[in-house]
């Protein structure tokens, strides 16, 4: 079984002392974005020019979550950048396969966010198509919120539909994760894990990734 794969996010991080945060997580296996525009979701994040920071400091994938209604005008520019993987909500784009499609030309992973309230079923058309999914355990907009526990079965759910239909679509998790349920979602079917106050506000991050992955 491939192991799980961690990614840090990097909404938690100390931005003051940016560098020693990044050097201090880098036994993860990727770098989480959370890119927020104060419309899709009530808070603002950071932009393109820390993004630019962040590929020059570190040398790990970096995966980009989109939480803003115009994805379609961030996705050449972050590309550039040096974005690994990148995530939209399909509702902020009436063409989710045409983009899609052009995150997967320019060499990105592609991939839907899904809120909690959102079904699984609202990828059934779309599913073949993307490299993963990023069921959102919180909602989204501010890290530190508990997780919300029926999305353990919608993980269930999705990796039935994977498994059933053949495909090699990833799980992503982001939303409360922590020691204390990374294990279920692991056993639910989860790939990947996001974490950001388990990991930041950690004495010890290299532990607290060890401690999300099980050992």
């Amino acid at each position: 079984m491939p192991k799980t794969q961690i990614a840090a996010s990097v909404l938690s991080c100390d931005f003051g002392n940016l560098e020693r945060e990044l050097q201090a997580v880098g036994s993860a296996d990727m770098l989480h974005l959370d890119l927020m525009d104060g419309h899709f979701v009530p808070n603002l994040s950071f932009g393109q020019p820390l993004v630019a920071k962040i590929r020059q400091l570190s040398p790990l994938p970096l995966d980009a979550h989109l939480m803003v209604t115009n994805p379609v005008e961030y996705v050449d520019p972050l590309a550039d950048l040096g974005v690994n993987w990148l995530s939209f909500h399909m509702e902020c784009d009436h063409h989710a396969h045409r983009l899609v499609q052009r995150i997967k030309a320019l060499g990105m992973k592609a991939g839907i966010a899904l809120n909690p309230a959102a079904p699984i079923s609202s990828l059934e058309c779309i599913l073949p198509e993307l490299d993963y999914v990023l069921l959102m355990s919180v909602n989204p907009g501010f890290s530190g919120q508990k997780f919300i526990p029926f999305v353990l079965e919608k993980v269930r759910q999705l990796k039935e539909c994977i498994v059933e239909t053949k495909l090699s679509t990833l799980i992503e998790v982001d939303g409360g994760v922590n020691s204390e349920n990374s294990s279920a979602l692991i056993s639910a079917g989860a790939d990947i894990l996001v974490s950001a106050s388990h990991i930041f506000q950690s004495p010890d991050y290299s532990q607290a990734i060890r401690e999300l992955r099980g050992k």
